[in-house]
């Protein structure tokens, strides 16, 4: 009986230069205060809320409950922790960019891909020198439960399309998707070109990873993350001021009315629900809101 090759128990494992984590922490902090600096409050919390996330799960389910991590060359806690906030904080603030369709995703996504890029290339020349960290875990213990998270959040998503009536009130199911995947991709490829991923293996193993991450391990939260933005975001600004509270799918329909490409002629429907939360901030402080011309 063949296996399918996102059952099969794949090898995800990291070799890097210990100057690597340094560097990146000093991105981290760049990219939260250039967060911080446009005001983007809750994507900042969001990020936070992904490092949290993925040090319980690396650390307390993948390390811990079932035993699949291990380490060479430094120590697990500490490697994990750094791990986690970084890809928690990168992945989950570009997925909710994303996700509110912000006027400047491709700016943000331009920073994130390519220091993800220049990092491994920067650590190799200012530490050289040093013993590199090993680190791995094996998957086939869990890749059945991400299948069924994965479905599950999609299923939902579909079903719910199936009888909403009102096409402005759907879920963007194929966009969800694409999040989910590329941002996964994005990461996956940047290890794997960085001499990062799967150093030691052959291409054919690479490869596998590459794939099977990609498909599964970021994609799966895709539905879920997108409920959470949808309630958060139809009670706060992204300067987490109190705006005028809509409902779920009004909500839904307010984000479907804004252009995932937008086009220089039509500027408003790309910009509805950001000058929806800069009148609702504005309000929130007794001031009056003033248009852009």
């Amino acid at each position: 009986m063949g296996i399918s090759m996102l059952s099969s128990g794949i090898i995800a494992q990291r070799v890097f230069n210990p100057v690597y984590i340094y560097l990146d922490t000093a991105f981290l902090v760049l990219l939260c205060g250039l967060l911080i600096f446009r005001k983007k409050y809750m994507t900042v919390l969001f990020g936070l809320f992904g490092g949290v996330l993925y040090m319980i799960v690396d650390y307390g389910i993948f390390h811990l409950a079932l035993g699949t991590r291990s380490i060479e060359g430094g120590n697990l806690f500490a490697v994990l922790l750094w791990m986690s906030m970084s890809y928690g904080i990168t992945n989950f603030v570009w997925i909710w960019l994303w996700m509110s369709r912000d006027r400047h995703k491709f700016e943000w996504t331009a920073l994130i891909f390519i220091w993800w890029i220049c990092a491994p290339m920067l650590a190799d020349m200012a530490g050289g020198a040093l013993e590199p960290i090993k680190i791995q875990r094996t998957t086939g213990a869990y890749h059945g439960a991400m299948a069924v998270m994965l479905f599950a959040g999609y299923a939902a998503a579909i079903i719910y399309n199936l009888v909403q009536k009102d096409r402005s009130k759907r879920f963007p199911v194929f966009w969800l998707l694409a999040i989910g995947i590329s941002v996964q991709f994005g990461w996956e490829f940047s290890l794997l070109i960085g001499g990062i991923r799967s150093a030691e293996f052959d291409a054919a193993q690479k490869i596998t990873t590459l794939i099977v991450n990609s498909l599964l391990e970021t994609n799966l939260g895709a539905v879920p993350i997108y409920c959470i933005y949808v309630l958060m975001s139809s009670r706060f600004t992204e300067g987490l001021k109190r705006r005028d509270k809509i409902g779920f799918t009004a909500r839904l329909a307010e984000l479907n009315g804004i252009r995932i490409i937008e086009r220089m002629t039509v500027r408003k429907a790309a910009e509805a629900v950001e000058n929806a939360d800069d009148e609702a901030e504005v309000r929130s402080d007794g001031g009056s809101s003033t248009k852009e011309k």
